[in-house]
Parts: C-alpha cells; structure tokens; sequence
C-alpha cells in the first residue's frame, strides 16, 4: 500500500505555525526557544494555536537547554507539562531523557511515556547523543515512544542520511525513525531516497532564523518541501 510522506514543522510562533499549516505541513512540533533547540512551550501558546490551525500539533517536554540528564525536580517538572499539554489540546509530546553514561534512561522515559498515552510520543535528538544508537533504538523502541527524531548523531541529517538509512531498517517498522536537522528544499528529495524514512522534520531555522517574522517566506519554503515529498510515495 502507498503511504503519503509526512513533513513536520518545528515552530516557536503561532505565526509560524498558521504558515506551516497554510504551506501544507503535515504536523507542528511547538517549542520554546528553538534557539536553544526548543524547550517547553506556555500552555498559553499551545491554546492559542491550538484555536488557530487544524493538523496536529507535538509539544516538547524539555524543561531547560543543555543536557538531558534530569534531576528529580526536572523529572516532576517534566510529568506536570505532559499533564498541562495533554489538557490544553496537544496531539503527541516531545521527550527524551538520558542517564549520564549517555544511554536512554529506560525507566523514566517509559514512564513519562505512560503518563502521555493515548497521545504519542517522539523521542527528540537527545537520542543522538547516545554512545552506540543500535542499542539506543531497542532502548526507545522498550519505552513504548512511537518515533525518534534523530541526525543520527551528524550534524544535519543529510550528512547522517547513511546510518539514518540503517535506523530505518533496525526498527522495521516497530517505530517510525523520523530524520530531522538541516533539511529543506534543496535535500529533502535526496534525503528521503537516501534514508527511505516516511516523515520528515525541519524547523527551517535558514529560512526563518530565531526571532525573526518572515513567515510569507517561510510558508513558501514549507509549501515547496511539501510539493516536492508529493511526488514521492513509501511501501
């Protein structure tokens, strides 16, 4: 059967969001601060937008930048804002933590993961800070998360498109590996050739740099990405 090929916008505006939504992308992942690759956004964004478009939106559940080895409080802290976005009208969560030896911190993402359901959760890029991905995959595949976000450790996805290919293949289909990082109109096509992942994610931040509010050209970006994946379909 052939499935559509999804695109995924990462926004920090409810501007950015409407014109992610009017160039056609599939899904928003709603953050605060992507400067800083996105940390918890307000509820009171996450209504707002809520009210302003149609497609699902993600939220990220990261209470602070830098590492993702949480404390306690940082873990309570964590499960409150799933409770808060589920309540305020979230499709799915964002999450990833790590213990310090930089393996996946099994129990805790489970839980939070537990807490979650029935929405769905994306394991962030804190997966590509893991020491050995192979077994970082059988460990978010164990949380019960339904996709990874990840470069596969690169610093784009582009440059990581051969081993994002052999994710793709490890989980066979009992998690979606959704590549993410440097992606845009110029690669998208090469990429998902390259990667035969199904969804794709960008945040467009060479488009729509931090801070910035030139969302007409940012929908336009969108809107080519989106043309561009239609002529594509997956197994």
């Amino acid at each position: 059967m052939k499935k559509k090929l999804l695109l995924e916008i990462s926004v920090e505006a409810s501007e950015a969001a409407v014109a992610a939504e009017r160039g056609g992308a599939d899904r928003i992942e709603l953050c605060n601060d992507l400067s800083v690759a996105g940390l918890t956004p307000q509820v009171e964004l996450l209504r707002l937008v809520r009210q302003q478009i149609q497609i699902p939106i993600f939220v990220m559940i990261r209470p602070r930048a830098g590492d993702f080895v949480y404390s306690p409080a940082e873990f309570a802290q964590m499960k409150k804002s799933i409770a808060a976005a589920r309540h305020a009208g979230s499709s799915g969560l964002v999450l990833g933590i790590l213990n310090p030896d930089h393996t996946v911190d099994l129990d805790r993402t489970r839980e939070l993961v537990e807490l979650a359901q029935p929405l769905p959760v994306t394991f962030h890029r804190a997966f590509d800070e893991c020491t050995d991905l192979s077994q970082a995959l059988e460990h978010v595949v164990r949380t019960g998360a339904s996709r990874i976000l990840t470069s596969s450790g690169a610093a784009t996805a582009p440059q990581g498109a051969g081993k994002i290919e052999m994710l793709v293949a490890a989980a066979g289909g009992r998690i979606t590996i959704v590549p993410g990082a440097g992606i845009n109109a110029g690669n998208i096509l090469q990429l998902a050739a390259a990667t035969r992942a199904q969804e794709f994610h960008s945040g467009l931040s060479s488009v729509l740099p931090h801070g910035q509010t030139d969302y007409l050209r940012f929908e336009k970006e969108v809107r080519a990405m989106v043309k561009l994946l239609s002529t594509l379909t997956s197994e």
